[in-house]
């Protein structure tokens, strides 16, 4: 089986993208979606020992818990010990059920993908990408959503130009679904023909 990447900074269409390589019959992983789940349960009570006042009824309230990691490096680094070894754990679940499965294609939708080193524990990676001026309307349309918040969301991720430029596919989502549809089709084509390289 061979796993595909799928990354992209915020706001470029990566969730639509990975709804339409479930849509095309191949088994997707979703980073942010099992972080929510987490939240929500297995991680709540260590993230609330280490950021006391950020859980209601045992749930991390992420309205509570960004103001104190956003803008400070250390808590963030702090969230992520607690976080990534949990979510490797599912990633790790998610690949031997999809290989068990028999898909001969999965794929694991990463934001962060480049900037924690992800790219050398798959086989190809697909980066998703869209117009800047398109990038910054679609975020800033998103509820609580400040230029502010956003600058500083950027500046944790890697610059557009540099994951297109790493990539070795790149998805356009500028100009609808039917294009995105396309490009889907030609690079579940292409992997079927290229080596397994992951470590």
């Amino acid at each position: 089986m061979l796993v595909l990447g799928l990354t992209g900074s915020i706001g470029m269409g990566k969730s639509t993208t990975a709804k339409l390589f479930v849509e095309a019959g191949v088994p997707v992983y979703d980073a942010d979606a099992t972080v929510h789940q987490l939240y929500e349960g297995e991680a709540a009570a260590a993230i609330e020992a280490a950021f006391p006042g950020t859980t209601v009824n045992g749930k991390v309230d992420r309205t509570l818990l960004s103001p104190k990691v956003v803008h400070d490096a250390d808590a963030m680094k702090r969230l992520e010990s607690i976080v990534h070894p949990m979510l490797r754990a599912h990633h790790q679940k998610f690949l031997e059920d999809a290989e068990r499965s028999g898909a001969p294609v999965a794929v694991v939708d990463i934001p962060l993908l480049y900037e924690t080193g992800g790219e050398n524990r798959v086989d190809a990676v697909v980066v998703v990408t869209t117009a800047p001026e398109t990038q910054r309307e679609r975020i800033l349309a998103r509820d609580g959503m400040t230029p502010e918040k956003l600058d500083a969301i950027l500046t944790r991720q890697l610059p557009d130009a540099e994951k297109r430029k790493r990539a070795d596919f790149v998805v356009d989502t500028s100009h609808g679904l039917e294009p995105v549809r396309a490009q889907i089709r030609e690079i579940l084509e292409q992997v079927r023909k290229i080596p397994r390289r992951r470590s």
